[in-house]
């Protein structure tokens, strides 16, 4: 009698945990506090340690403010005029901010420099469709002089320039002879390493010094590759991410000299690593990275560790990132989140270790009412197993859910354990949100990432099938409410589910969704010239694969489209072909599909306008709300 009434009372205790569970009703949480612009972001330190940076939006605009951790005074130093504009921007060892500006309604890129002890902004240079990669190198022999890379005297080439932020002078220090992607610098700014592509040959170069010329050292195809990283304390010797001879990359050390890997500094059989630590001060690594399940990182010496420990301590429960750091490596600028919370900026100063917040990044959220990602993992129909993260509603049984596949932008990459509003929006309307790194995606190794290649509308797309059939087996999913969502190429999945798979879908949402293969390899803009071999190698060739292209590019297949559709799609999207966007609506239109067709003129890919992303997210609530659930 007495087992029977424990077994009574356990079952009825877990029926009323269940119950609660499901009754716990999640409060709807506003657009705006999942989607507004954060309040502060891009913190920087100086290399002095006496002041931070950071942008702050005012109103509809960004301003670049300084502040001092002497005194507490904030002072603005730049106002951005344009919504439309791309900031950023960085310090010089002279105490100067340069902010590089790109105005993308003029196709103009800007530089502009303001000298912290007056604030004074002087536009340095402006240039008509030139565009200018992060610093190369900043000098503390010469703190006036950064060395960039710049495609000013052929759109398709970086050529290296060293530029006096004081006088304005810009000086040629390296002609690109066409098929250098990167360059890499020793200690002194002497740049003594670079790498070469001829888009299916990669090549790492290497000279002794400013007087001998470059001359290749390794040699590997696209499936094999060498990432170098900073000269080790050794003049010769390169510290580097490599996947030659193995299946997931390591971090490495390699002899400039001969072009041989000395010795593996750190490797994960569980993933590739892909995150690292230098320190430009002492010329060594501190830690790597890689990605199970949640991140995973590996202290390389007890210093960096003993400070990770300390902050581990004070920030229980978060993933911590270094930002940037002073000269000395005394005061460090760090991020923290979770996969329920966009987390915080920190000002750590290791002597005394001392912990100062310095915002929020959304402190709109409560990570309480937010939802977790849970890892997974099915057999794809061939075998394969593939991994992603779903993220079930607050408050609901996980069962017979209402689902939307969410689909990253790139066949490559792939979708990372954190913080994602687009996620937490939809499962705080009641969703489960489906995300699969499907094969191709990077970090799992060399092998499941070439088992993508040429696969962008074969085997990727059935891997993505094969998630939503799971869902659907083992009871997650309600088969009669799943929508289909992406950007970029996850638009295009998205298309594809809908044309080939309609019995498993609702509606579809689309974000500057890819339409034509052909349109999209040929108006790749100049300068990614170095990596077209390696595009028809890895996604196809519009010659030699054009029946495969014709294929798969929704744009000559509108007629296999019959469900509920809603494109988004900025109209300076320099990887969008409008005109054929527009001709393609207008088929759909045609042929009586119900689509929705948001074109916005001032936008390229992603809406930076907070008033357009606010409009975009409360058709997308709409759309679905109609077209899973039949409310107007």
């Amino acid at each position: 009698m007495m087992i029977n009434r424990l077994k009574f009372l356990f079952l009825f205790s877990v029926i009323a945990v269940l119950a609660a569970c499901v009754q716990q009703s999640a409060r709807q949480i506003p657009l705006s506090d999942f989607f507004k612009t954060p309040e502060k972001s891009y913190f920087k330190i100086s290399p002095d340690g006496k002041y931070i940076s950071y942008i702050k939006a005012v109103k509809e605009h960004q301003c670049l403010y300084i502040k001092s951790l002497q005194t507490g005074k904030e002072e603005r130093a730049m106002a951005f005029t344009d919504v439309g504009i791309r900031p950023d921007y960085f310090w010089t060892y002279g105490n100067q901010l340069v902010i590089s500006e790109e105005v993308i309604a003029l196709d103009q890129f800007k530089l502009f420099v303001v000298d912290v002890n007056t604030l004074k902004l002087r536009n340095l240079l402006t240039l008509d469709k030139v565009k200018m990669r992060s610093p190369i190198f900043r000098s503390r022999l010469q703190p006036d002089v950064i060395t960039i890379a710049m495609n000013k005297r052929d759109p398709a080439i970086f050529d290296v320039y060293r530029l006096n932020v004081r006088t304005g002078d810009l000086e040629p220090y390296i002609v690109n002879p066409g098929n250098i992607t990167e360059w890499f610098p020793d200690a002194d700014g002497s740049i003594r390493l670079a790498k070469a592509s001829d888009g299916v040959n990669e090549s790492i170069l290497y000279r002794a010094d400013e007087k001998t010329e470059f001359k290749p050292i390794i040699v590997n195809n696209f499936k094999n590759w060498v990432q170098p990283i900073a000269f080790t304390d050794k003049k010769d010797v390169f510290y580097a991410l490599s996947n030659v001879n193995r299946d997931k990359t390591a971090l490495v050390e390699i002899n400039a000299l001969t072009g041989k890997e000395e010795r593996v500094v750190f490797e994960s059989d569980k993933g590739d690593i892909h995150e690292y630590g230098y320190s430009r001060n002492k010329h060594r690594m501190e830690y790597a990275g890689w990605d199970e399940d949640k991140p995973k990182i590996h202290f390389l010496n007890p210093q960096t560790a003993r400070i990770y420990d300390d902050l581990a301590q004070q920030l229980q429960g978060n993933e911590i990132r270094l930002i940037d750091r002073d000269t000395l490596e005394d005061k460090l600028i760090i991020s923290t989140y979770t996969d329920r919370n966009p987390g915080a900026f920190y000002l750590y100063q290791v002597a005394s270790n001392k912990l100062t917040k310095l915002c929020d990044v959304n402190s709109s959220v409560k990570p309480e009412e937010l939802c977790s990602m849970n890892p997974i993992s099915y057999k794809a129909s061939d075998g394969l197993e593939i991994n992603g993260y779903i993220t079930y509603p607050l408050g609901k049984l996980q069962k017979d859910l209402p689902v939307v596949v969410l689909l990253r932008n790139g066949p490559w990459g792939r979708v990372n354990w954190g913080y994602s509003p687009d996620v937490q929006f939809l499962a705080n309307r009641g969703y489960a949100v489906f995300q699969v790194n499907y094969r191709g995606s990077t970090g799992y190794g060399k092998a499941f990432h070439s088992a993508g290649f040429k696969q962008v509308g074969g085997k990727i797309q059935q891997d993505i099938t094969d998630g939503v059939r799971w869902l659907i087996k083992q009871g997650i999913a309600d088969p009669k409410h799943i929508a289909i969502y992406g950007g970029g190429f996850g638009g295009f999945s998205a298309l594809y589910g809908i044309s080939n798979h309609p019995e498993l879908y609702n509606c579809a949402i689309v974000q500057y969704g890819l339409i034509n293969f052909f349109t999209y390899i040929k108006d790749a803009p100049p300068f990614f010239k170095p990596y077209l071999k390696m595009t028809y190698e890895m996604v196809g060739n519009p010659e030699t694969d054009a029946d495969q292209l014709r294929a798969i590019s929704p744009v000559f297949h509108p007629d296999k489209i019959k469900l509920p559709l809603i494109i988004f799609q900025g109209a300076r999207d320099p990887r969008a072909n409008i005109t054929e966007l527009n001709q393609f609506v207008r088929e759909l239109k045609n042929r009586k599909v119900p689509v929705t067709y948001v074109l916005k003129e001032n936008e390229r890919g992603y809406f930076r306008s907070e008033h357009n992303r606010m409009e975009m997210y409360a058709q997308i609530e709409k759309f679905l709300n109609t077209n899973m659930w039949g409310k107007p």
